[in-house]
């Protein structure tokens, strides 16, 4: 399925679910931010001029990014540094996603990155030398490492099914965290591109225990859920890229590397 809307039901009535399950106290704790970045306080000046900005201009682009996700990054030429990662989407169309990657779901979270997602038909539109530089995505949802907080079960799984074969390229412009310990306190050196976890063994066991204490869920609950959507799985590139790195990782049924 190339779709990676929400089909059943409707993305609105989807954040109403979130903000009922909100009210409810379902939806989840707020992930707070990994480093604060070394600085002085805001001032009064500069609060005021937030408050002012915050009445009178609206969000523009950021209104639309209204898609949580989160799951886990490695860096594919450092595959040992690895980090927690919070999506914020905004769907383009059928076939394109945009995301904006925070450290934390919380209001002063930090900005780490950018990733795109295309459907399996625009990937295999892509040049030889272009689709190096994409991660498959199957991996990470069938073994519950991608999880949408907050939303009903029944609409989790639908968003997940239409996110079965797609691909994601993603680049980290800031590695707040280093697995589960805090990370640089400031933006350094280059952009890296990040990858999935495509084989079991390759994530660091803190990082899962660590995002499902804090959004008091169970990985191994919704990997068992998601063994719904093997039936769709089809072979991606990528697939084996971390496998050099961590030789006794083992393969993820439905997991397949495309020849």
């Amino acid at each position: 399925m190339s779709s990676l809307t929400f089909p059943v039901p409707h993305a609105s009535k989807l954040a109403g679910a979130c903000l009922v399950a909100a009210l409810l106290g379902a939806c989840g704790d707020d992930a707070p931010p990994t480093v604060p970045p070394p600085g002085e306080p805001k001032r009064a000046r500069t609060e005021v001029l937030e408050a002012g900005a915050a009445m009178l201009q609206n969000n523009g682009p950021l209104a639309r990014h209204d898609i949580h996700l989160v799951g886990f990054h490695p860096m594919k030429e450092a595959p040992d540094h690895q980090m927690e990662a919070h999506h914020f989407c905004r769907q383009i169309n059928e076939d394109f996603a945009q995301c904006v990657l925070f450290d934390g779901s919380a209001p002063d979270a930090n900005l780490t990155g950018i990733e795109y997602i295309v459907s399996e038909r625009l990937f295999d539109t892509l040049p030889r030398e272009e689709r190096t530089y994409w991660h498959p995505h199957n991996a990470e949802i069938l073994t519950g490492q991608l999880v949408a907080p907050g939303i009903p079960a029944p609409a989790e799984q639908a968003l997940m099914r239409s996110k079965m074969n797609s691909y994601g390229k993603t680049w980290h412009t800031w590695h707040t965290r280093s697995g589960v310990q805090p990370g640089t306190a400031l933006p350094l050196g280059p952009a890296m591109l990040a990858w999935s976890f495509n084989r079991d063994g390759e994530v660091q066991p803190g990082l899962v225990a660590s995002r499902d204490r804090t959004l008091r869920m169970s990985t191994d609950d919704v990997r068992r859920q998601r063994q719904s959507l093997l039936p769709l799985a089809r072979p991606q590139e990528g697939v084996d890229a971390l496998r050099p790195h961590f030789p006794q990782s083992r393969p993820v049924p439905g997991v397949e590397q495309k020849r």
